[in-house]
């Protein structure tokens, strides 16, 4: 018999998230039956995705939903031998025993030198969504004006090297000098903090006098509606996230963004990366491709043991990570 630690969402967030709505359970795990797997984790992803989809998604009482990348360590499944590495949605749990539905093999030819917690950023979910957004909703053109928000996050410092590969000027925001440093280490061309600007309209009018193309949207909230006034004439959109606005308890209310749409003739979509699944393998070559070729740097905050799961997990609320945060069992 194997001991599962599992993170259980005792109460569900009113407000950001405390420590008590989280309860740390161990569970014995049966022996796996013809057909499944023993999975072992090795890292856990955390994402901002988990706070409104934890109300839709889960009740109380249940694992915290999320992906990890695991280990088969027994296996009744030909098709996940031991020893093999998967990516699975097996929520904050040590171990799982499952049938191997929905289980994705990591990539054949993954370099040796490339640790497999990238299976979980820049080569996963969030690398997935930079270029699915890019791609499907905003057809990002050469020579186009890009602004990205939360630029230095796991999504959005994807979406600024993308942009570079296919020839675009990047402009991006993020919330501290260090994560402004890091955007320009990436090859932005133009990047600030957008709590020590004057004014967002100012900042927005100097990195590009002309507008913006495309708006690659993870914020929400008054900024982005600033964002919007400073588009061009048919300017697109793509809404990945809305992370200032998940924690709130009372809905956040105006300015509205009707008129400024009609007048520039914008057009907003929103998304998420798995209407594209039928396309992730090639997709996930291409990201690994440019991560090879050096043109794809990757950046993760990793928090080290199983225990601090709730803690990386505020920490990215708070914005305390740059890059893809990762918990290192």
């Amino acid at each position: 018999m194997v001991q599962a630690k599992t993170w259980i969402l005792t109460k569900h967030f009113d407000g950001f998230p405390k420590d008590s709505d989280f309860e740390l359970k161990v569970e014995e795990l049966p022996a796996p039956k013809d057909g499944e797997v023993l999975l072992e984790a090795v890292f856990l992803s955390v994402d901002p995705y988990m706070r409104p989809f934890s109300r839709v998604r889960m009740n109380e009482g249940d694992v915290m939903i999320g992906t990890q990348v695991a280990k088969v360590i027994q296996s009744n499944n030909p098709a996940f031998p031991v020893g093999s590495h998967v990516v699975g949605r097996c929520g904050w749990r040590s171990h799982t025993v499952c049938d191997g539905m929905g289980l994705v093999p990591i990539m054949p030819e993954w370099p040796q030198d490339v640790s497999l917690s990238l299976a979980l950023g820049a080569i996963g979910m969030p690398g997935l969504t930079a270029l699915y957004g890019i791609e499907e909703i905003l057809g990002l053109q050469k020579g186009e004006t890009l602004l990205v928000n939360a630029a230095a996050g796991a999504v959005g410092s994807v979406v600024g090297q993308i942009a570079k590969i296919k020839g675009c000027k990047v402009v991006g925001s993020a919330g501290t000098d260090a994560k402004v440093a890091f955007l320009k280490e990436l090859g932005f061309d133009e990047a600030f903090n957008y709590k020590t600007v004057g004014s967002m309209e100012e900042a927005l009018k100097k990195a590009s006098p002309g507008g913006y193309d495309c708006f690659f949207e993870n914020v929400g909230g008054l900024s982005s509606s600033v964002a919007l006034q400073q588009m061009k004439n048919f300017g697109r959109i793509a809404v990945c996230g809305a992370i200032s606005t998940y924690n709130d308890s009372t809905p956040q209310t105006g300015p509205f963004p009707h008129l400024t749409m009609i007048f520039k003739q914008l057009k907003m979509e929103g998304f998420m990366q798995s209407r594209w699944e039928h396309k992730n393998p090639e997709s996930l070559k291409r990201l690994m491709g440019w991560l090879k070729e050096g043109k794809l740097q990757c950046r993760e905050h990793i928090t080290k043991g199983f225990e601090k799961m709730p803690a990386a997990f505020m920490g990215i609320l708070r914005g305390e990570n740059v890059g893809k945060a990762i918990v290192a069992v």
